[in-house]
């Protein structure tokens, strides 16, 4: 992760935790890990790749993966990464945070 960002948990319900990446106020990334995320939030192209289903959009001539769901046979069942609605330069960011995020 960036230097200056943090991991700060977001209200989440049971059996769940939801995570923000943050840099100050801004929230460029969105974590949820528990039984049944709301994948898929955004509309695009979806790609399964490297054990996740991602959407893929195309903005300004380029593809950008909007967020990404892995699927897991253990808790939590599901990670759900999806970037925020930042614009610019932040979303650049967040887009490469995002691609980022690994199951361990």
């Amino acid at each position: 992760m960036p230097s200056g960002f943090t991991i700060t948990p977001a209200r989440a319900g049971a059996d769940a935790n939801i995570y923000r990446i943050q840099r100050g106020d801004v929230t460029l990334v969105m974590i949820y890990a528990g039984p049944s995320s709301q994948f898929p939030i955004y509309d695009g192209d979806m790609v399964r790749t490297g054990g996740r289903a991602s959407v893929v959009v195309t903005e300004g001539g380029r593809r950008l993966a909007m967020e990404h769901l892995f699927q897991r046979a253990t808790a939590p069942k599901e990670i759900h990464v999806w970037i925020a609605s930042v614009t610019g330069a932040d979303r650049d960011l967040a887009e490469r945070i995002g691609q980022s995020v690994d199951m361990r």
